[in-house]
């Protein structure tokens, strides 16, 4: 009978011992081992990637983690899902399958590591070849010496290329870009997380890029950011369920609808929108999405629009299209009909009579629109019964409010809130902010006078939004206050920011680094995540979001 989660340790410790001895082949000897446990039947790859999810959460609390989503950022929670993974394949396979077929799968690995170099030359073609063809090519090329890479980069460069289409973009000023930045590595990472075919979409891969950009050591542009640069956790619906979302529901009809005059569209748009949110959703997807919901954890998390046209190097559609909060507080089958809800409510944004006048003013009315869905976690942290960010907000690379030919231009500015806000995508509209220019640090004109009065916040008790008084979050027990609060006027300031040289110098490298590597002005939206080290304040950037600036 099949054997799980540590029943057996002796076997386990072997298994274990005999692994250390090839640091640098175990991660692949695992991958057969796990491949040979699910060939076999002893567990299936979902459960045992549920079970490894379990036995992680765990481990948390062992180790004193009260609030793990707060207090555990995306990275280190990967790192210990990896290292409990390693953990739980030896157990099951000592349990299961024993030392002799582990020694069988290390002689088999390593024959194939020997025979790897006939490998070398490309004998596919990768524009038709299915994704594990690709993904394993890619990986061979990527685990060569440098001096051995060099001879097919041409081979590693193509099948980045059509692994960039397939899951991102085929604009070709993108693709430029883009296959010099991601790595086989990356591009993985974006399908393991992709539910259903297709794309993930403009938003989506304008943030990814934007994130490996930065992440990338390149001291021709400014210091080492990758230790305070990432994103939030992140699963994608690919652009092509919504033409099985339509279909399904009989909607298709709609499709045609950007050919009708704009008084049409608004006459008809609320009748898309009633169909939508009755529209049933491919029972396939569906199960991914429990998944997705489980994966969360309990954290606030955003359903975010990523059309292929969003967020396109030449044009951005920010602001038009739906992102829909929701607060994942209620019971299970509440919060997951939230979150099926916000995929309906983005897939209806599409028919917005303002998204069609849009496309009409870039002379895209005829382009086949495609909506991909993002679901990312909120990030911020508890205060008593509320979650909110700390800071949220963005950047410009080119300060508007000083002349294009002037050098201070350059240093760009920033918008900052406190808490939750829908108006970071349109930094420059929808009423007074706060805006500080990077160049000598400080308020913007008279911008001081437009700091928030009021915060939004997620309210934990009530599963809903609030917007409450400033003075409801900056108390003197809040977490952050000494970065945020005036002691003498008791109101909301950014003057640590601004006074700040780590921050400044994190904000501008960020800035600068993405305008060159994008060769245009850009504006990039994140969450600002402020951590306590001994030494002081440091920072940690999540990237929402990346585009040129209009």
């Amino acid at each position: 009978m099949p054997t799980g989660p540590l029943r057996t340790i002796t076997p386990t410790i072997d298994i274990y011992i005999k692994l250390a001895q090839y640091p640098i082949l175990c991660d692949r000897i695992r991958l057969r081992m796990r491949e040979e446990l699910f060939r076999r039947g002893i567990i299936s790859k979902n459960d045992f990637e549920q079970e490894v999810k379990d036995l992680a959460i765990e481990s948390q609390r062992r180790e004193g983690l009260n609030n793990p989503t707060v207090q555990e950022d995306e990275a280190a929670w990967q790192r210990r899902l990896e290292t409990i993974r390693d953990l739980h394949t030896d157990n099951y396979f000592a349990n299961n399958l024993g030392i002799t077929l582990l020694e069988q799968l290390i002689n088999e690995v390593l024959n194939n590591q020997d025979k790897a170099p006939k490998a070398i030359e490309l004998t596919f073609n990768p524009e038709i070849a299915p994704w594990a063809m690709l993904f394993e090519q890619g990986e061979i090329y990527d685990a060569l010496p440098p001096p051995e890479q060099e001879k097919v980069k041409h081979h590693l460069e193509e099948i980045k290329v059509v692994l960039i289409k397939r899951l991102l973009s085929d604009q070709l000023a993108f693709i430029r870009v883009a296959k010099h930045i991601f790595s086989i590595k990356d591009l993985n990472w974006i399908y393991e997380r992709l539910i259903g075919g297709g794309k993930i979409g403009g938003k989506s891969g304008g943030m990814l890029l934007a994130w490996h950009i930065l992440e990338r050591p390149n001291h021709d542009i400014g210091p080492d950011l990758s230790n305070h640069v990432t994103i939030p956790d992140t699963y994608f619906i690919g652009s092509e369920i919504i033409y099985e979302f339509l279909l399904q529901n009989k909607m298709e009809r709609f499709v045609n609808q950007k050919y009708l005059s704009v008084a049409e569209m608004r006459v008809q748009y609320p009748e898309i929108v009633q169909g939508c949110m009755a529209g049933k959703i491919p029972n396939y997807i569906v199960e991914q999405l429990r998944d997705v919901l489980n994966r969360l954890n309990g954290r606030p998390f955003v359903v975010r629009s990523s059309s292929l046209l969003e967020d396109n190097l030449d044009y951005t559609f920010a602001g038009k299209y739906a992102s829909v909060f929701c607060p994942n507080q209620g019971t299970p089958q509440e919060n997951f009909e939230a979150l099926l809800n916000g995929v309906r409510r983005v897939y209806a944004s599409i028919f917005n009579p303002e998204a069609m006048l849009e496309r009409q003013t870039h002379g895209l009315i005829d382009y086949d629109e495609r909506m991909a869905v993002m679901i990312q976690a909120l990030i911020g942290h508890q205060y008593g019964r509320y979650f909110l960010p700390t800071i949220v907000g963005s950047g410009l690379s080119q300060n508007p409010w000083i002349e294009a030919g002037d050098s201070r231009a350059k240093d760009g500015c920033l918008r900052l809130t406190l808490g939750l806000d829908k108006r970071v995508q349109r930094p420059l509209e929808d009423g007074p902010a706060c805006i500080i220019s990077l160049n000598t640090p400080d308020y913007l004109n008279d911008s001081k006078k437009f700091i928030q009065q009021t915060v939004r916040v997620v309210d934990l008790e009530e599963n809903d939004f609030k917007v409450l008084p400033i003075s409801d979050i900056l108390r003197a027990d809040y977490p952050y206050g000494r970065f945020l609060l005036d002691p003498q006027t008791q109101q909301l300031t950014y003057d640590h920011f601004i006074n700040d040289e780590k921050f400044i110098r994190l904000m501008r490298t960020a800035l600068k680094r993405l305008e060159k590597i994008y060769n245009v002005p850009i504006q990039f939206e994140f969450a600002l995540e402020i951590i306590n080290t001994p030494g002081g304040p440091d920072y940690k950037l999540y990237i929402l979001q990346c585009h040129t600036a209009q």
